[in-house]
């Protein structure tokens, strides 16, 4: 966007551009999210920043009126491939606070000094800076959310030190953390044994990423349901569980996270990964009008606005998942899995059900692969990718880009083109992936169109680039439904069996 299409958006109080970029004003020297209800400054008076940590870094503060932190973040680190993409997905997993900048550059394949560089010309800010910000606003959710001691707040979101948390605070928002959480409208009671947060998102939501993680959900591991998810996960510092739940009758039909046990140097990580599942900084407004141009799905889009792309928890685990699922109905991949869990540990923090883990790279290379049933080229491939990422010789996740991912995946022995297309989608959030060759993909495009002459479309949907990915989405819950009626036309009835 240039500086005037932002200008207008700012002037339109547009909230779907809320956390895709910042104003600055220079005569009162804050600065808001787009859709802020003050007055709009004169253009003249306005600087865009790309992220709230170039504001800070440029001496603004945050507006005490519209709450810039608050608000879903920007889309475009998945859209965007580049170093800086990839750095902020990065930087949002908590990896400068684990691994410092240095780790963050190692990943990158950059020194610290190039990565600085790098990211001080593209977002206006370097990677210290950013990951201050991110700290920022996992610190403000935090104290109007919860009940939680300012102390801890400070080393859940990363600080250093109570000194470090504070004086952040101070200088970002220009309010200490008690006058910041006094601004809550709602938070959790004191005597609340979870940590209940408001996962911010924005409309229009379609829930169906529940119900696509509710049937392949694992037992012991994950439950799901229309509206619900949870699960166990292994982070850093330890074993975590979360369910997520959406009410659509509620008043602002809010995505609620509860996070039953996790480690508080953990919790930014958790909120990152969980807003990456549930694709929560999507901009559901652009990607729908797009889609919609495509007469074959149309209607789809029309039906369910605000679909969403799946993501992951755990990048091992998932291309786990795909290599057991390609190539094999859902139902069945599933029944594979739950063999497969059972060479995972036990959790450290089971309720609800959930009590295991889903197993590491070394279980399943170690005993795991011994579980699993078919044919045994599967088996040995499977495996194989187990040892790889057991041993370090894979090592791939956030940071990826599409290129870089395929490089590392393609030359694993049963892995092709759609298993990195897939992991793609669900790992790094690759918005412009379309599975050709999938055969619910193209069930899918039969039974939404099946009356559209498509000799002047494109066979790979290449028009609606870069939101692709979703069209796979739309074309995957088409061929599910198109299934679950075929079923019901073809079971008979009690009287028919009579």
């Amino acid at each position: 966007m240039d500086f005037w299409q932002r200008y207008r958006a700012i002037d339109a109080r547009d909230p779907r551009f809320d956390g895709q970029f910042y104003t600055a004003v220079r005569t009162t020297g804050i600065y808001c999210r787009p859709s802020c209800p003050a007055r709009t400054p004169k253009a003249g008076n306005v600087t865009f920043y790309e992220t709230s940590a170039a504001a800070h870094d440029a001496g603004y503060r945050a507006c005490k009126r519209c709450l810039p932190e608050a608000v879903p973040g920007t889309p475009a680190w998945n859209l965007r491939s580049d170093l800086a993409g990839r750095a902020m997905r990065l930087i949002n997993d908590g990896v400068i606070n684990r691994d410092g900048v240095e780790g963050l550059a190692s990943r990158l394949g950059y020194s610290a000094r190039q990565l600085n560089r790098i990211l001080s010309h593209e977002l206006g800010a370097g990677p210290l800076s950013l990951a201050r910000a991110s700290r920022a606003q996992t610190a403000r959710t935090l104290l109007v959310s919860t009940s939680m001691k300012a102390a801890d707040i400070a080393f859940a979101a990363g600080f250093s030190s109570v000194r470090q948390f504070n004086e952040t605070i101070g200088e970002v928002f220009a309010m200490t953390p008690t006058a910041l959480r006094a601004t809550a409208h709602h938070r959790a009671p004191a005597s609340s044994t979870a940590l209940t947060l408001n996962l911010p998102y924005r409309e229009p939501f379609d829930p169906g990423v529940f119900d696509f993680l509710a049937v392949r959900a694992v037992p012991g591991i994950e439950a799901g349901t229309s509206t619900s998810y949870a699960r166990t996960l292994r982070l850093a510092h330890g074993d975590a569980r979360f369910r997520v739940e959406y009410d659509a009758a509620a008043p602002g039909r809010p995505l609620v996270l509860t996070s039953g046990a996790v480690d508080l140097r953990d919790l930014a990580p958790l909120l990152s990964r969980v807003r990456r599942l549930l694709d929560l900084d999507a901009d559901p407004v652009a990607i729908d009008g797009a889609l919609t141009a495509d007469p074959r799905l149309a209607a789809s889009v029309a039906h369910t606005p605000g679909m969403r792309m799946p993501g992951a928890v755990d990048p091992q685990e998932l291309l786990i998942r795909a290599m057991i699922g390609q190539q094999v109905t859902v139902a069945a991949a599933r029944t594979a899995l739950v063999r497969l869990s059972a060479a995972g540990t036990a959790s450290a923090v089971p309720a609800d059900g959930l009590h295991r883990l889903f197993p590491t790279a070394a279980q399943i290379a170690q005993t795991g692969f011994g579980l699993l049933r078919g044919p045994q080229r599967r088996i040995d491939s499977v495996r194989a990718a187990a040892e790889a990422m057991a041993s370090g010789d894979l090592d791939f996740g956030y940071g990826d880009d599409l290129p870089g991912l395929g490089a590392k995946l393609l030359p694993l022995a049963g892995v092709g083109p759609w298993t990195v297309g897939y992991v793609a989608m669900r790992v790094i959030g690759a918005p412009d992936v379309f599975l050709a060759n999938d055969a619910a993909v193209r069930n899918g495009i039969r039974s939404l169109a099946p009356a559209i002459d498509g000799a002047t479309l494109s066979p790979d949907f290449r028009e609606l680039s870069p939101w692709r990915s979703y069209a796979t989405m739309h074309l995957w819950r088409a061929a599910a439904q198109a299934a679950r009626s075929t079923t019901r036309a073809q079971t008979p009835t009690k009287e028919a069996k009579k």
